[in-house]
């Protein structure tokens, strides 16, 4: 069984920056375990700019942010092993691997830092009436065809919620060639930073209704349109608002919910506000040698803070490898 000081699951920029941090604090013994075919996570697919203001003080993409970090682990040569699916964690930190390149492995850590990320709600949360066409997608789903599948969804598309990550499909969809027709946000206020609204929505004169969501999905095959309503303070639907709207897309930006499947498995005691582990002010869970950061510990709006956040966890998981405690 191989045995290493620290292993970081997730390749995205909070496990980058841990991994970092613990190199730069002296731990030799480092692996990083990403599932998919490169490092940077979500980054990859973010190719709009706005990442580092605060980091490296300059305006990046996302995969230009990434590569900041992914040229520092290879200057350092840090461990990583990409297509390698965790299929379990256990709490004396024994992690199990998957891969077609090396099969089943069982690795032993020191210490753990958790760095999964976070995922979208999907459409089954929102007890939306209607069959299940096609053409309804999350929004970083779409996201991921248009930037590196070169794949679009559709040409008539209405958004529902307005996340950061729903404004900017609105934008790079209108980029594309595509008709946005609404960006409708159950909330009095969008969830978006305003620099999103103001250079997604409103420079692209595309509406965005508050207080109003799809209470109906027409189409059985394929979607066809929406209904959409107006709520009133409390959330409930006030019918003689309802409107149709014809679309060939349905775009959900309706949260994000942190990657925790594993965290549970292990033990590990989570928020239920956040979702996200319960952590000490050292980053660590309540099981001893087990850290977490980024958005698997709750949902940042900047990839900068996520980066300041996994610093101090690869810092901490680096003195509780050197101490013991």
């Amino acid at each position: 069984m191989l045995i290493y000081d620290i292993v970081i699951i997730g390749g995205g920029p909070a496990g980058l920056a841990a991994a970092l941090a613990a190199k730069e604090k002296g731990i030799e013994q480092i692996l990083i375990l990403e599932r998919d075919c490169e490092l940077g996570g979500i980054l990859n697919q973010c190719i709009h700019s706005g990442f580092g203001l605060h980091i490296f003080e300059e305006e990046l993409t996302g995969p230009e942010y990434a590569l900041r970090y992914i040229e520092k682990i290879e200057a350092f040569k840090i461990e990583y092993r990409l297509n390698t699916m965790v299929v379990d964690i256990c709490a004396d930190k024994r992690v199990t691997t998957m891969s077609q390149a090396d099969g089943m492995c069982v690795l032993q850590a020191k210490a753990i830092v958790l760095a999964m990320g976070c995922r979208e709600r999907p459409r089954g949360t929102l007890h939306i009436p209607g069959f299940r066409p096609a053409g309804i997608y999350s929004a970083g789903t779409a996201q991921k065809l248009v930037n590196m599948n070169g794949f679009m969804p559709g040409k008539e598309v209405v958004i529902l919620g307005s996340g950061d990550i729903g404004l900017i499909m609105a934008r790079r969809m209108t980029l594309e060639g595509a008709k946005v027709k609404v960006v409708a946000e159950l909330m009095a206020k969008s969830g978006g930073l305003q620099r999103n609204i103001v250079q997604c929505l409103e420079d692209y004169g595309i509406p965005l209704r508050l207080q109003t969501t799809v209470v109906e999905i027409h189409g059985k095959e394929h979607i066809t349109g929406v209904t959409l309503a107006c709520v009133d303070e409390a959330g409930r639907v006030i019918d003689s608002t309802r409107e149709y709207v014809s679309c060939d897309t349905l775009l959900l930006s309706v949260g994000l919910i942190p990657e925790n499947e594993l965290s549970l498995k292990m033990g590990v005691k989570l928020d239920m506000r956040t979702n996200g582990p319960v952590l000490n002010d050292k980053y660590e869970t309540n099981i001893s040698g087990v850290f977490a950061c980024g958005n698997v510990h709750h949902v940042h709006d900047l990839v900068d803070d996520v980066s300041k956040e996994a610093e101090k966890a690869g810092t901490y998981a680096a003195m509780y490898v050197k101490g013991g405690a």
